[in-house]
């Protein structure tokens, strides 16, 4: 009997060798354990009437419960192997594959990335500041009047009375400058508010780049050759760049910079507002009274400023029409940059 019930034994471990999805080793291993003539557990079965009563009633009911969790195994896996049979062929191999969604950086974070990535080149480090700030780095110590329109909360979100929603990434100029002594050579990445109109070349909240630069001898010749490098290296070295007189409180001189349009090639078109070029910076010589509030001697150090939307260099460099879609989570319009679903 003990030869018996080890044989049992060892039938059930091979169980566990029941294929998961091989209908011929399946069959095969039907014939091995449960086949009428030469099956491992038929050939118990056949000796049963030989043994004595007891032996017969102890192996008997052993060898039946292991022909029933064979035979329920075996038709599990049988009737597994028929649905995917069945699922296979509901395919239409004539059909387009579909991709997994996956998920990448926004476009405009990759633009972000791209951009403090050739400054890094020429030496800025990364500087980062709080987006809720005072009315004095945002605006007195950047050297606007108290009555400019920009500190009216028409213009501006103001949080408290003398905090508000930063409107640019200037006031990490402040912080820097206040913290550190020249040379300074900072790049800034930063969201910022206003109270803008939301069209096709406008948002209330969006991204900002500042750079300065704070040292001896800087002039707007390194102005010049800093942003013309910069505009060459991210879009194209025949990139067209021309620079025009401009205002700010915090530079003198000013000037903005603009690129040719990519979107119409200089033909004109509404994200350029018909002129052929778009602008994509705002830059200057820093005033010197933003040095004297920061505690620095404006005679002896000179340096220069800008700031640039990542949004809008987004659109030029990827000839997107509208702003709006750079807002708008549209996976099929966003999975062109990311290489997700399309």
């Amino acid at each position: 009997m003990r030869d018996l019930l080890a044989s049992l034994d060892g039938l059930r471990e091979r169980l566990r060798e029941i294929p998961p999805a091989d209908e011929r080793r399946l069959q095969d291993l039907h014939t091995e354990i449960l086949g009428r003539k030469n099956g491992a557990l038929t050939d118990i079965l056949k000796v049963l009437p030989t043994l004595d009563a007891e032996t017969r009633k102890t192996v008997g009911r052993a060898a039946n419960a292991l022909k029933r969790e064979f035979e329920d195994a075996i038709a599990a896996r049988e009737r597994a192997l028929a649905q995917a049979g069945q699922a296979v062929a509901d395919v239409d191999p004539t059909m387009p594959g579909r991709d997994r969604w996956r998920g990448g950086l926004h476009v405009v974070t990759q633009v972000v990335d791209e951009i403090c990535g050739i400054f890094r080149e020429l030496g800025f480090t990364r500087a980062v500041g709080p987006e809720i700030e005072t009315e004095r780095n945002n605006f007195y110590a950047l050297n606007f009047p108290h009555d400019h329109p920009a500190l009216d909360s028409q213009d501006s979100f103001y949080v408290t009375d003398d905090l508000l929603l930063r409107t640019h990434t200037s006031p990490v100029q402040i912080r820097t400058m206040e913290a550190y002594r020249p040379p300074i050579r900072v790049v800034i990445p930063g969201q910022v508010y206003r109270r803008d109109p939301f069209d096709a070349s406008h948002a209330p909240v969006f991204e900002q780049i500042e750079g300065l630069v704070v040292d001896e001898g800087i002039s707007f010749v390194d102005l010049k050759a800093t942003l013309s490098h910069f505009a060459r290296r991210f879009f194209a070295a025949d990139t067209a760049v021309r620079f025009h007189p401009s205002f700010f409180p915090f530079t003198e001189p000013s000037a903005d910079m603009s690129v040719r349009c990519t979107v119409c090639g200089g033909a004109g078109c509404p994200t350029c507002k018909q002129s052929g070029w778009m602008e994509i910076l705002g830059s200057g010589m820093v005033h010197p009274a933003v040095l004297e509030n920061c505690g620095i001697d404006p005679e002896r150090y000179t340096g220069f400023a800008f700031g640039m939307g990542p949004h809008r260099i987004a659109m030029l460099r990827y000839g997107i029409p509208d702003i709006r879609l750079l807002y708008e989570s549209d996976v099929r319009f966003l999975s062109q940059f990311t290489g997700g679903e399309r």
